[in-house]
Formats: structure tokens, C-alpha cells, sequence
């Protein structure tokens, strides 16, 4: 759909204009409760891989410890990681710590649907034709590899391999396998099923919707 683009971001433009004024509500309590609680931080800013492979800062609610990344662990986050705060551990799981991004999606930054945007750490893995071609769009709130991978915290934290390596050989290949499925297949349609399906796997985590409603992603 050669007219798709300019769609897309009417529709990331007013969906998250939308969602900024419905969930100002939520946002200023849980504001709140993160400047009395932790470390007192209430946003995470981090750079990003994002439209050609420029860099910008994502932006979510603080969840772990300041010193988090030159910890044990690094950048990736394992399951009942210690770095990760009380309160952060809720707003982990329920997916609330990225409600900012709508705001990164309104400035257009991001895109509702499209590739997760990457650190340089783990931007590196993907090939060479991945890292040329996954940009090309602007990098998503959810998509088809943060669905597939929504247990990778799981993942990392049951695989023999250390967290790095396990993230290099059994994660990274298979991600951007999926994101070039997603480049391919892009529409209108497309993202709104993904939308759909994020919003379910959050009520319903053990669901195998996913996996029904597009039966033709890569074998992993």
C-alpha cells in the first residue's frame, strides 16, 4: 500500500493523542508512588536504534536500579532479576512501565506497530541485511517479535548459555527473522491484528493466539 506510510502515522498521531489524554489519570498515581518509593526516579530515558538507524531516547517509567546496566546482567533483564524495584516489578509485568512511549509515538519517534528499537548492544547480532532493512520503518510500542518474545526475560534466565550468548544464538537470529516477516507483510490489517493480539496476551499471557492468527511467520 504505497499511501500506507502517510496513513500510519495519521493513526500513531491520533491514537496516542488519544491515549495520552485518557490515561493522564493513571499516569500522575503512578508518578506519584515512583517518587516516594526506589530511587525516587520516576522516567527511564535510554537511546535507541530507530528510523534509519538514527538514535533517539525511549522513554519508561523506572523500574530498576540507576546502576542497573553496569551491574551483573548489563542491559538484559533476567526473570526475577534483584536490580529491578518492588513497584517496578508490577509495572514489569502488567507492561505499564512503556505507557511513555505514547509520547514517543506522538513526537514520531516511534510507531504503535513496527520493530522493538534496539541498544547498540543488541542491535549488533542481527545481520547485516536485518540491521539495513528492519529501520526502514519507524521501530514500534509492539510488533510481531515483541509478541513471539514477550517470555525472553524466561528465556535468558533458563538457558545454560550466559545471558549474552544465549541473546546472540537463540534470540536474535529468530527476532529479526520475524521482523523481516513483519516488513513484508506490513498493512493496515496487519497492525491492527498485532494491536489486538498485544492487548489479549496481556489479559491472556499463555495464549497461543499469536500463532493462529499468523501461521505463515518463519519456522524457529
Amino acid at each position: 500500500m504505497s499511501c500506507y506510510p502517510f496513513v500510519k502515522r495519521l493513526i500513531d498521531i491520533i491514537l496516542s493523542a488519544i491515549a495520552i489524554l485518557i490515561l493522564s489519570p493513571l499516569l500522575l498515581p503512578i508518578m506519584l508512588i515512583l517518587k516516594c518509593t526506589g530511587e525516587h526516579d520516576i522516567f527511564y530515558g535510554q537511546w535507541r536504534i530507530g528510523l534509519h538507524n538514527q538514535p533517539f531516547r525511549i522513554w519508561k517509567f523506572a523500574t530498576m536500579l540507576r546502576a542497573s546496566p553496569s551491574m551483573t546482567g548489563g542491559l538484559q533483564t533476567t526473570h526475577g532479576d534483584p536490580r529491578v524495584l518492588p513497584f517496578g516489578k508490577f509495572l514489569r509485568k502488567t507492561k505499564i512501565n512503556e505507557i511513555p512511549q505514547i509520547f514517543n509515538i506522538f513526537l514520531g519517534d516511534m510507531s504503535i506497530v513496527g520493530p522493538r528499537p534496539l541498544v547498540d548492544k543488541t542491535f549488533a547480532p542481527y545481520s547485516s541485511k536485518v540491521k539495513e532493512r528492519i529501520y526502514t520503518v519507524r521501530p514500534g510500542l509492539t510488533g510481531i517479535g515483541s509478541l513471539i518474545f514477550r517470555d525472553e526475560e524466561t528465556i535468558l534466565t533458563n538457558s545454560p548459555l550466559p545471558v549474552d550468548e544465549c541473546y546472540e544464538k537463540e534470540i536474535a537470529p529468530y527476532k529479526g527473522a520475524l521482523e523481516m516477516w513483519y516488513l513484508d507483510h506490513i498493512s493496515l490489517w496487519t497492525d491492527i491484528k498485532l494491536i489486538f493480539a498485544t492487548a489479549w496476551v496481556v489479559l491472556f499471557p499463555k495464549s497461543t493466539l499469536v500463532l493462529r492468527w499468523f501461521k505463515d511467520l518463519p519456522v524457529r
